[in-house]
């Protein structure tokens, strides 16, 4: 299978004068997503943690409720790319077929292939309750995103989509040139170790369209925080779906655009070494 990252010769300016060396770059590569023998979608994506990618996009494009709807799952290398070849159990698949439409999809495409304005900013699943986060929780959420992302350390290029909770952390980080391809990778991951997601945060490291929320609905989080800013639909659908938006994450704070009764301002109380709220 394809390495998620190539070496490559270039040559260097800098005022200094001329060099030349090797740098570390990511791959990508076309990726067919294909249910019960039909393609769906082509996406240009990372080619790391492709089951998870599968699972993630199926579940935000609607396709399965959960992994157990898939029958079979295989990765197929093919002369000019990738195929997640799935097979769907017979409800979901004839779903499917009545539905089933074709996209092509550049680096990191969220709406490609779209036919209707209804369709692409269709409203996001209304999120439950959840819980509070402490605004220090957040800042160091958002801190240890960089030592993780170990393509992006490599590359320098690449997007981020993580999911912390009080109780681990970090508990899962996904990679891709595409930040759309980044959320859907983790949301497979966080389905295929049954995590629920309601009790915990997703953290990005690019900015929040209105896809990105959708996504982020989906998966079930209550609160969403990005490095950058959201646009203006992506604010009101968080606040339409219930989420607590957080954003323009930076060493000295960040903005609450949505929801932020779920944040409490200040350090965390420390309970018998367990962090709690009070």
């Amino acid at each position: 299978m394809m390495e998620a990252a190539r070496v490559v010769d270039r040559q260097i300016w800098r005022h200094a004068g001329l060099s030349s060396g090797a740098r570390s770059i990511p791959e990508e590569t076309a990726v067919a997503l294909t249910y019960n023998g039909g393609t769906y979608a082509v996406m240009m994506t990372t080619p790391q943690d492709l089951e998870d990618f599968a699972i993630g996009f199926s579940l935000s494009e609607g396709v399965i409720s959960s992994p157990a709807d898939i029958d079979s799952l295989d990765v197929v290398g093919l002369d000019d790319g990738i195929e997640l070849r799935m097979w769907l159990s017979k409800p979901k698949a004839d779903r499917l077929q009545e539905r089933r439409r074709h996209i092509a999809g550049p680096t990191g495409c969220g709406l490609c292939g779209i036919d209707s304005v209804a369709v692409a900013v269709r409203p996001a699943a209304v999120v439950g309750p959840g819980r509070q986060f402490w605004s220090e929780q957040i800042m160091t959420a958002m801190r240890n995103i960089s030592s993780r992302q170990k393509l992006n350390i490599e590359t320098r290029a690449v997007h981020a989509a993580a999911f912390w909770d009080v109780s681990g952390g970090i508990v899962a980080l996904r990679e891709d040139v595409g930040r759309h391809n980044a959320l859907d990778k983790l949301s497979g991951a966080l389905a295929r170790a049954s995590v629920a997601a309601g009790e915990g945060m997703i953290l990005l490291t690019s900015r929040v369209s209105v896809e990105m929320v959708q996504k982020t609905a989906a998966i079930g989080a209550t609160a969403m925080v990005s490095v950058s800013a959201p646009t203006a639909l992506a604010v009101r659908m968080a606040d339409a779906a219930g989420i607590t938006l957080a954003a323009i994450a930076r060493a000295d704070g960040f903005e609450v655009f949505t929801h932020p009764y779920r944040i409490r301002f200040g350090a965390v109380a420390q309970d018998a070494g367990r962090q709690r709220l009070c």
